[in-house]
Parts: C-alpha cells; sequence; structure tokens
C-alpha cells in the first residue's frame, strides 16, 4: 500500500540521503499530509528533519514554498503508485473497476489520512493560490487517467463516462476520511460497473 511504501521511503531517506533538500521535502511531504499546512511550521520541520533552520531557508524562503514543493513530489509519486496498481490488470474495462480496488487498500492503510490535495486545497481561500492550483492539477491528472482508460472501452461517450468514474473516486475517498467508511469504496465500484453496462453498446 501507498503508506507502506511511504513509510520505508521516508525511513531510507531520513537515514541515508546526503541530499538535505529531499530530506527537507520529505518530512515536510509527510507532515502536511498528517497535520495539513496550517499546523505545519517551520518549528516542526526543523525538529523532525533535523536539518538546522538556516539550511532549510537556504533552499526555500517561505514555509508556502516548502508546502508546494512537497506536494508536487507528492503529486508524482502518488499518481505514479496509482497507474502502476491499476495497470495490473488486463483490460481496460477490468483496470477501471481496479481503480476502486486500490483505493480500498489504501483507506484500509495504516497512515490514511485522505487525499492530501482536497485537504490542503481546503486550507487555502484563494482559488489562484499555487496550493490550490496544484490540487487542481492533481484532480486533472487522475481524470487524464480515467480518460485515457475509458477511450480504450468500445463507447461513445468516454469523456462523460470519465468525468463520471471522477465523482465516484472522490466521493469514496471523501467519505472514507470524514466518515471512516471505507467500504465506501466498495459501493463506488458497484455504480461503476453498472455505469459500463450502461454506457456499453
Amino acid at each position: 500500500m501507498l503508506d507502506e511504501v511511504e513509510r520505508s521511503f521516508y525511513l531510507w531517506l531520513m537515514n541515508k540521503t546526503t541530499d538535505t533538500r529531499e530530506k527537507i521535502l520529505a518530512t515536510a511531504e509527510q507532515l502536511i499530509y498528517q497535520n495539513g499546512i496550517h499546523a505545519t511550521g517551520m518549528d516542526l520541520l526543523v525538529r523532525t528533519s533535523g536539518v538546522a533552520r538556516k539550511s532549510i531557508y537556504r533552499y526555500f524562503v517561505t514555509k508556502d514554498e516548502v508546502a508546494e514543493a512537497a506536494l508536487k513530489a507528492r503529486d508524482i509519486r502518488w499518481m505514479y503508485w496509482f497507474r502502476t496498481e491499476c495497470d495490473k490488470a488486463d483490460t481496460p474495462h477490468a483496470r477501471i473497476l481496479s481503480m476502486f480496488t486500490v483505493l480500498k487498500g489504501w483507506f484500509e492503510s495504516e497512515g490514511f489520512c485522505g487525499c492530501a490535495f482536497i485537504n490542503t486545497a481546503g486550507e487555502v481561500g484563494d482559488p489562484d493560490d499555487p496550493i490550490r492550483q496544484l490540487a487542481k492539477l492533481h484532480k486533472q491528472k487522475l481524470l487524464d487517467y480515467t480518460l485515457e482508460l475509458t477511450e480504450q472501452l468500445d463507447i461513445e461517450q468516454p469523456q462523460a463516462l470519465a468525468k463520471q468514474l471522477l465523482v465516484l473516486i472522490e466521493g469514496a475517498i471523501t467519505m472514507a476520511r470524514v466518515m471512516g467508511d471505507y467500504s465506501a469504496a466498495d459501493s463506488a465500484r458497484n455504480v461503476a460497473q453498472l455505469l459500463l453496462k450502461q454506457a456499453s453498446p
């Protein structure tokens, strides 16, 4: 699961890396995911990373810069993980349904705190803020991947189906985080099956 990969990544990075910037980003990403942007101050980042404040400011002028860079790294890693897991299924139809199986495994993994991009976007009021723009980009990438799968099906409206599937994905993530209902992934998968059946010629 993603969180198991994350823990291994963080432990390796904290113990082995000589790249101070990467250590700062790995720590910031973990703290932001667990606590949010506002609760992740420089003092906490210094204590957790073991990197001196002066060294952090050598790479990043503000906390916002740290948060933006950390979320960019998470976007790349999360999308790679999600695509890789879903693509293990052997047909586009199976990959679409696999998205919800993969999500449920993520929900049930230790340390699940919802979607980092939904969480952080909710902390920022300005729609033009870089954090909000990163969240939008992340969701667009998820929609693009879903569309990539639906376009491989023999259906008339792959774009419409892709948007419907994204709504199911986001709804399941929100229910899992807010209500602790990890079976939301199963419910979303069942609805996805109905949508696929309806879309088939």
